[in-house]
């Protein structure tokens, strides 16, 4: 009895990555500072380097700082088995668009602005509100959307993300961004100097 959330928040526990062996005593270690809706069965790591006086730092350089939902999946973090990269199944994820988002993305891609995603969550909600018309629009529902070298994206023109894992769907999404050369020669450079990976991990941009 009572309202479900609040049991499931007294009973449960953070899900947590397979490679975060400590129990997290405080869960707002593995959320981000601008989370708000709850779905996402985890989260959204490129945004765990933000804070809120680094962002207040970019809006005072005058960067426009929009906010979306993606709630990830656990399909997400599914590698790839197949041979034929075309026959992996993503899973869908619930993503959301507002309108206001929608115009100011439009308005400043008329002024020559740039869209710079943090993280994997955003482009792909994103790149799913534009991928009929080309032109983004205010959307919400269900996306499985797969990136891959020789995807062409309709808003992003660069990305914060993390360094992920290999054989992951997020790897082949930043290669279709860059290059797989270029990710391939990024990540050896990360294991020489012993980046730290994954989650709590180090960060990239890619333009």
């Amino acid at each position: 009895s009572g309202i479900f959330e609040e049991v499931l928040d007294q009973l449960g526990e953070m899900p947590l990555p397979p490679y975060i062996t400590h129990k997290l005593e405080d869960r707002t270690r593995y959320n981000t500072v601008y989370a708000k809706e709850e779905g996402s069965a985890a989260a959204p790591t490129a945004g765990l380097h933000w804070t809120k006086e680094l962002l207040e730092q970019c809006e005072a350089k005058g960067v426009e700082i929009l906010r979306i939902t993606l709630h990830v999946g656990l399909g997400t973090f599914r590698p790839v088995k197949m041979e034929e990269v075309e026959k992996h199944h993503m899973h869908s994820e619930y993503y959301s668009v507002s309108q206001e988002v929608a115009e100011k993305i439009e308005a400043s891609k008329k002024r020559g602005g740039r869209v710079i995603c943090t993280g994997t969550t955003s482009c792909r909600a994103l790149e799913s509100a534009a991928r009929e018309s080309g032109k983004i629009e205010a959307k919400s529902g269900w996306t499985d959307i797969f990136i891959y070298p020789g995807f062409s994206f309709k808003v992003m023109d660069a990305l914060i993300t993390n360094f992920h894992l290999p054989e992951s769907t997020l790897l082949m999404l930043v290669s279709a961004l860059s290059s797989r050369e270029k990710i391939l020669h990024a990540y050896e450079e990360a294991v020489k100097e012993k980046y730290r990976f994954f989650s709590f991990g180090d960060a990239m941009f890619i333009h």
